[in-house]
């Protein structure tokens, strides 16, 4: 079960586009995460309208403001900056805009913390995910390990049902001679995981 988010706007906006930045098909770097979190009270925040123009077009905001993500704006209080942050780490900069894109297992925007079920979640759109990992333009893909817990339930990606052996920081969950799958520590932790986050930011900037 899942909270979802209040705002009518955002909720038509993941409609159209339930994504961030490129759509998922055309990126070279693939982020899949859960669920799209925001603040609840997001409409009466500042970044409320750099929100929408965000998901309009993301490479478009992320070439006009230098930050890939309005939860880096100044005036943003509330969950998913963390997360955000230390995707920065990495060091994507604005010309790589149109080369990365965030995509959740869920088609719509939530508030709080929720617990996904295979139940929660849309077909088609695990399809869509489905269609840009494995048939995409995507030659990197990351998951976390709740992500790729849900994905072995939905029964829709059963190329990572038996994951590759390995034992690396970011282990390899599929590979083809276009594209790999790697399996990455989630951007939200912290405190303890500082360490294995910088590395893992440092092995994707490679």
């Amino acid at each position: 079960m899942y909270e979802l988010h209040p705002n009518e706007l955002l909720r038509q906006i993941f409609k159209s586009k339930p994504y961030q930045g490129v759509a998922p098909e055309d990126s070279d770097f693939l982020f899949i995460g859960l669920d799209a979190n925001y603040a609840p009270d997001i409409d009466r925040q500042p970044i409320f309208s750099n929100l929408l123009n965000y998901h309009e077009d993301g490479a478009a905001f992320w070439r006009a403001n230098g930050v890939h993500h309005p939860f880096l704006l100044p005036g943003y209080a509330g969950d998913g900056r963390r997360y955000h942050l230390n995707f920065a780490k990495i060091g994507f900069q604005s010309r790589h805009a149109n080369l990365v894109s965030f995509v959740e297992l869920l088609h719509e925007p939530t508030v709080g913390r929720n617990t996904l079920t295979p139940g929660d979640l849309s077909r088609p759109h695990l399809e869509r995910i489905h269609h840009a990992i494995f048939a995409g333009n995507a030659k990197w893909v990351f998951v976390s390990s709740g992500v790729l817990r849900l994905m072995k339930a939905s029964r829709v990606f059963p190329e990572l049902m038996n994951p590759m052996a390995g034992s690396d920081e970011m282990r390899r969950l599929y590979r083809d001679d276009r594209r790999t799958v790697f399996l990455h520590l989630h951007f939200s932790n912290y405190g303890k995981f500082e360490q294995r986050l910088r590395s893992e930011a440092k092995a994707i900037a490679a």
